[in-house]
């Protein structure tokens, strides 16, 4: 079987190699991310992670991997700020808070999708307005669920997490192993 990527993250192809796999092909879907009118978060990154999948062509020798990784604050879903003003209101916001980093795995065959939903808890310490401006200042904050990244300057903001790191990065390693596992890939070969 060949394994897809559908994504164009080099954060989950760093994270693949980390299983030993590298994707034959990276596919990345062109979708509507918006969520839907009082869409639950976890319903809207299961069905981010469904849609993608979806929307790529499957041979049948081709296993698609797609993932989809938000940030919630209470009810509130955040997603890749637009700018550096939205990243400055995201960061105050999580601010000496505990939050929930949701990522959605979705595994795709021609017999079918498996899917798997990881959610892992994370506490930022009180930031300062030097805390806040010199992470802006590096714009790490681009591209990023919840306008950070864990893997790399805002690691220092983050004291305590319960549950995946991998899944905060952007790909549950465990989870994903055994998915691609029941689709016919184990990690370490070549695919």
């Amino acid at each position: 079987m060949r394994l897809i990527l559908g994504s164009a993250s080099p954060r989950r192809r760093e994270l693949l190699a980390q299983l030993g796999l590298e994707p034959a092909e990276v596919r990345a879907p062109d979708i509507d991310e918006t969520p839907q009118r009082g869409e639950p978060a976890r319903d809207y990154v299961a069905r981010m992670a469904r849609e993608k999948a979806a929307a790529l062509p499957c041979a049948a020798d081709e296993v698609v991997l797609s993932a989809d990784t938000t940030v919630t604050c209470g009810r509130r879903i955040l997603g890749k700020p637009a700018d550096e003003k939205e990243a400055a209101e995201f960061l105050w916001l999580l601010s000496g808070r505990r939050h929930h980093v949701l990522t959605a795995v979705a595994v795709r065959t021609t017999d079918g999708l498996r899917e798997r939903l990881v959610d892992t808890i994370v506490r930022f310490r009180p930031l300062s307005n030097t805390d806040v401006n010199g992470y802006l200042a590096s714009g790490e904050w681009r591209g990023k669920a919840g306008g950070y990244a864990i893997q790399g300057r805002a690691g220092a903001f983050i004291p305590w997490i319960q549950g995946s790191f991998t899944g905060v990065v952007g790909l549950p390693l465990a989870e994903t192993a055994t998915l691609l596992q029941a689709a016919g890939i184990t990690a370490g070969e070549t695919v």
